[in-house]
């Protein structure tokens, strides 16, 4: 590859992340209001089950454009990372009665740490970024900040943050960072539109019996229209839209790079939660946010020694 691809690749790989940043500013607070109506496992199934069919005929085309079928090697290297999905999806959820929609996008932020770590471990082209000294700190700072801005949380309306709220916060970052090192197989192997569409069929139909045992599958039945369009809008942006635009970035400029950039989207979370939730920051809480920023800034820089992954493009 010369240079010149080399540096268009990385810039539109930039554009993929910013983009997902854009997106997934919101994600929390749609689910935050969606918990009203939707307890967490039919929230999460119909909301996987429309990203499936929002991306299903884009998967189509790109099967009948690529050529080649489904085999059972892929279907498996897809639905490894759709096992923590769910589990991310869920505790994600969950994690919302404990603390507000802006605060539970910062922390979980803390997934830059475990996914540094799980990079290190899975990709050996990830640790000349990982060892660069601005991906370090910027990585420390971010996570300095989003643990100052849950331990001075006051007076939010979901009360005292109890120690199982912490707990279960902390599962949906790290198997979330785990998704987003083993999704990186799917995508080399069928690109970013199609490994998605295979992983949002998988989530939804992992999803299903857990809705029928625990949640309430009825329940688009029992609320009104506006309801269920606000859940629609939600599953299309930031579920088909983002993750097929995750998947570009994670492509094209690596996981740890991609992870760490989304350390962005609690500035946007938190000012859409004071907006529409009259969610407020401390003075403590604001001084985080901006160690949060500044280290996201860091890892900004930070430039891959060569490229992430000679994969075929999308």
């Amino acid at each position: 590859m010369s240079t010149i691809q080399s540096k268009e690749r990385f810039s539109s790989g930039y554009l993929a992340v910013f983009a997902t940043v854009v997106i997934w500013s919101t994600p929390s607070l749609f689910q935050f209001y969606l918990i009203r109506y939707y307890e967490p496992w039919s929230q999460n199934f119909y909301r996987y089950l429309v990203a499936f069919f929002a991306v299903l005929p884009f998967v189509f085309l790109r099967f009948r454009a690529k050529g080649g079928r489904l085999d059972w090697q892929a279907f498996l290297a897809c639905l490894i990372p759709s096992l923590p999905n769910v589990v991310h999806q869920i505790t994600q959820t969950v994690a919302l009665y404990h603390m507000g929609p802006g605060v539970y996008a910062i922390f979980g932020r803390s997934t830059v740490i475990f996914t540094a770590l799980l990079a290190l471990i899975f990709f050996p082209e990830e640790r000349g970024i990982v060892r660069q000294w601005q991906f370090q700190v910027g990585t420390a700072l971010g996570l300095i900040g989003a643990v100052g801005v849950v331990c001075f949380q006051e007076g939010w309306q979901a009360g005292a943050m109890p120690l199982r709220g912490f707990a279960i916060a902390f599962v949906a970052s790290f198997c979330w960072a785990l998704y987003s090192v083993l999704v990186k197989r799917p995508s080399a192997m069928l690109g970013p539109i199609r490994s998605f569409g295979i992983i949002s069929f998988i989530t939804s139909l992992l999803l299903l019996p857990l809705t029928i045992a625990f949640g309430k599958i009825e329940t688009p039945l029992r609320v009104n229209a506006g309801v269920n369009i606000i859940l629609i809008v939600s599953a299309v942006t930031c579920i088909s839209l983002a993750h097929v635009l995750y998947y570009v970035a994670i492509r094209k400029v690596g996981v740890a790079l991609s992870q760490t950039l989304q350390l962005i989207c609690p500035a946007g979370a938190l000012g859409l939660s004071a907006l529409f939730f009259g969610e407020r920051l401390t003075h403590a809480q604001l001084w985080s946010a901006a160690l949060l920023l500044f280290g996201a800034f860091l890892a900004k820089r930070v430039k891959p020694a060569a490229d992430p992954a000679a994969l075929e493009e999308v």
